[in-house]
């Protein structure tokens, strides 16, 4: 039984180092993918060829003073949206931005669309750290 439990362990060590030796790219492409969704001008250098010329998450960060600016003018979905994104930019710019858009939990995540879920979801299972 003990040496069942120990292959069991191997085989979890295991796919957790797979995962995380993938994790910082399908963390970038999980980012690419929102900032195409919320728009190229809030991320990088603010174009659409700065966004598809980016090759890593340092090129697309997140504008923060533009978007402080922005977000109460935005619509509830996206200022959501970019407040979580820039959450995994910055923690604390993040939560404040989420706060002021009245996020209380995860569950508040509920009122976005599939394919922002679905970033917001791969964003998480991939976070390496910035």
């Amino acid at each position: 039984m003990s040496l069942s439990l120990t292959q069991e362990v191997f085989d979890q060590i295991a796919r957790e180092d797979a995962h995380f030796t993938q994790a910082p790219s399908a963390f970038f492409q999980a980012w690419k993918r929102g900032a195409e969704i919320a728009g190229a001008e809030w991320f990088g250098d603010g174009t659409r060829e700065g966004l598809q010329r980016a090759t890593t998450k340092w090129e697309l960060r997140p504008n923060m003073l533009m978007l402080n600016d922005a977000l109460g003018v935005l619509s509830s979905g996206q200022r959501m949206f970019l407040s979580a994104m820039v959450s995994f930019y910055n923690a604390r710019e993040g939560g404040a931005m989420l706060k002021r858009c009245g996020f209380e939990g995860l569950s508040d995540f509920g009122g976005l669309d599939l394919e922002r879920r679905k970033v917001i979801a791969d964003l998480v299972l991939n976070y390496n750290g910035w």
